[in-house]
């Protein structure tokens, strides 16, 4: 569940960000270097920011950290290639919409969300990869419940077969996930 909420927040945040990089080079050129500093950091380094950030919620400080590691880490696919799949639009959709007096609403609706949703998609894909991967880390570090915090107890009981289980077990979730993103994916190209 928790990799659902860190995702969700990751792709509400990311895609905006993404539209505005695309469509705004005043936005590129304040925000792109910042993104590039930010983007290669390893969850194991924003974990403990997180755990930081959320010091004074009590029990909850590790699920809000984790959460918070979880998002920041995700968005950055979802970010960088929203806004390639903007950059990428025909310059004669876009004219074609002033031509037709479309509000920016409707030309966000009918023209850039629509020519953009391949870029989106493989954002979306490669943010829930990077999700997933990164709430095993979470667990392990936090020692929250779930395959990560099993992984490192089953590292601890030095029992190698439940180690090569659990990796074989994250592979296949991820593999899953990948899969059932491709179909959403699909239904909204035949949509």
């Amino acid at each position: 569940m928790l990799v659902a909420k860190g995702y969700a927040i990751a792709l509400l945040v990311g895609t905006p960000i993404g539209f505005m990089l695309g469509l705004s080079k005043t936005f590129t050129k304040t925000v792109d270097p910042i993104i590039q500093v930010l983007r290669p950091v390893s969850p194991l380094a924003w974990l403990p920011l997180g755990l930081v950030l959320f010091l004074g919620a009590g029990k909850q400080a590790s699920e809000l950290g984790a959460l918070f590691t979880i998002a920041v880490c995700a968005m950055w696919p979802t970010v960088l290639n929203t806004a390639v799949g903007v950059r990428s639009i025909p310059t004669d959709y876009l004219n074609v919409a002033k031509v037709l007096k479309l509000s920016r609403t409707k030309t966000l609706v009918k023209v850039l969300i629509p020519a953009t949703l391949p870029y989106i998609f493989t954002g979306f894909r490669l943010s829930l990869g990077i999700a997933w991967l990164v709430i095993v880390a979470a667990e392990m570090l936090t020692g929250r419940p779930g395959v990560g915090g099993f992984l490192w107890q089953e590292y601890n009981a030095l029992n190698y077969s439940r180690i090569i289980l659990c990796i074989l077990t994250i592979g296949f979730v991820g593999f899953v996930l990948d899969r059932l993103m491709s179909l959403v994916e699909r239904r909204f190209k035949t949509a």
